[in-house]
């Protein structure tokens, strides 16, 4: 009796196995981009929808002008001329400065104005709106011609600023409440529409923030501006409404040259300011000449350390210490009797880098420079946690610069990996990841040197 034929070795008719080889596993690349959008990273309203509100105002405005027909030509040719004024005189200031408080300020004032030499007026916000923007229009012809900087985001802010305090004040006027009220009432009102106006104003600027700065530390940039030339535009402007009732449009030269005295000396202070920062980017080139340093890395270091200080919400007077800190954290290189190779400080043991910033400390010390940033130069090298914030940030982008220069075309990704598996201790994540985020918004672009 015959068994089951045999099977056939499968052995000989299987598949060679492939032994696969053992996987390494994948390096962790650092990814700039978060799963969830961080709302501080981006304006919280977006310029589009900021201009596109302003062009539907400006629109309906123009069509009800040209419908109900202009009112008081002369009342309105005389603002339109103050308006214009303004921005022939404008200037191109730092950001939260006004770069045309003459024009703001008569477009709030006919915004308000509610009689000329105790005869009523009766134009209303559509009217407002509608001389102020072809005012603004007609004043900005010359800095287009000129090459200046767009005037979109300035147009913008200008109609839905007025647009909104001739739409809070108009209706009042109409229905005789300012009159009814006493003095008192009256300035009170006042006072509380001018805050109201100059809340949209710096609402609408931090908006429209061309340099994509967070909108909490643009909002705050402008409020701050606010007790500056800004409390002097707003002032301006709520005096100039009740002076034009009583004294009629004589009023507006006379409250036209205070304004333009003090614009005058803001063009001055500018200019100083201007003068004092190239005296230190002088002095900060003066370790690029002596061959410490490759040409362009205090300026490129600066640069993006004011960007991240702006990201982690300084303004002001800190972001001007942080900016001059950066330009100057080599300085003392130039006591060193054997130079640093390249420049890069970052790969020195602890000890070197201490010394070096000390070094540099007694160096910004000796220029009369305000004290602020030679203690932020001094505190560079120090563990993070102790550090203040602009000093963590100069050494964080410091580092950033010199690996991602050193690291060729895949060098922002890389830098950025390296910095944060360094630790907590050498760069404080909080830095790193705002660092991440500035670099995320210009497209991970290093700063081209020179």
């Amino acid at each position: 009796m015959r068994g089951p034929a045999p099977r056939p070795d499968r052995a000989a008719h299987a598949r060679p196995h492939r032994r696969h080889p053992a996987r390494r596993p994948r390096p962790r690349r650092y990814s700039t981009r978060r799963p969830h959008r961080d709302p501080a990273a981006r304006p919280a309203v977006h310029p589009r929808l900021v201009h596109l509100a302003a062009a539907l105002v400006a629109v309906g405005c123009l069509a009800g002008t040209l419908w109900g027909g202009l009112v008081e030509r002369e009342v309105a040719l005389a603002f339109g001329a103050f308006v214009v004024l303004g921005e022939l005189t404008r200037w191109s200031g730092e950001p939260g400065h006004r770069a045309a408080p003459l024009g703001t300020a008569g477009s709030l004032a006919y915004a308000l104005v509610a009689a000329d030499a105790g005869r009523p007026l009766h134009h209303g916000p559509a009217q407002a709106v509608t001389v102020v923007l072809a005012a603004s229009l007609l004043g900005g012809l010359p800095q287009v011609r000129r090459g200046g900087t767009p005037v979109l985001d300035h147009l913008a802010r200008r109609v839905l600023t007025v647009g909104f305090a001739a739409a809070c004040c108009q209706p009042l006027r109409a229905r005789g409440v300012p009159e009814a009220w006493s003095g008192t009432a009256q300035a009170l009102l006042i006072v509380v529409l001018l805050a109201l106006t100059a809340l949209c104003d710096a609402l609408l600027a931090a908006a429209l923030a061309r340099a994509r700065r967070p909108f909490g530390a643009a909002l705050r940039e402008e409020l701050r501006a606010l007790r500056g030339i800004g409390a002097a535009v707003g002032a301006t402007g709520a005096v100039t409404a009740p002076a034009v009732a009583v004294a009629g449009l004589w009023a507006l030269p006379v409250f036209c040259v205070p304004l333009l005295l003090a614009q005058t000396s803001l063009r001055r202070h500018e200019a100083v300011r201007a003068t004092y920062r190239q005296t230190i980017a002088s002095l900060a080139r003066a370790t690029e000449t002596a061959g410490c340093t490759p040409a362009g890395h205090a300026r490129r270091v600066a640069a993006l350390s004011v960007e991240v200080g702006r990201d982690l919400g300084l303004t002001g007077k800190d972001l001007t210490v942080l900016e001059y800190a950066a330009l100057m954290h080599d300085i003392g290189q130039l006591s060193l009797v054997d130079p640093v190779p390249g420049g890069a400080t970052a790969v020195l043991p602890p000890a070197e880098q201490r010394r070096i910033a000390l070094l540099g400390g007694a160096v910004v010390r000796q220029t009369g420079v305000d004290a602020r940033v030679a203690a932020v130069v001094e505190r560079q090298a120090d563990p993070a946690d102790g550090q203040p914030l602009a000093a963590r940030i100069v050494r964080t982008v410091n580092a950033y610069e010199e690996t991602a220069r050193r690291a060729g075309p895949g060098g922002p990704l890389s830098a950025l990996e390296e910095l944060r598996l360094t630790g907590a201790a050498a760069y404080a994540p909080e830095v790193v990841a705002a660092l991440a985020r500035v670099l995320s918004r210009g497209g991970l672009s290093l700063p081209a040197p020179g």
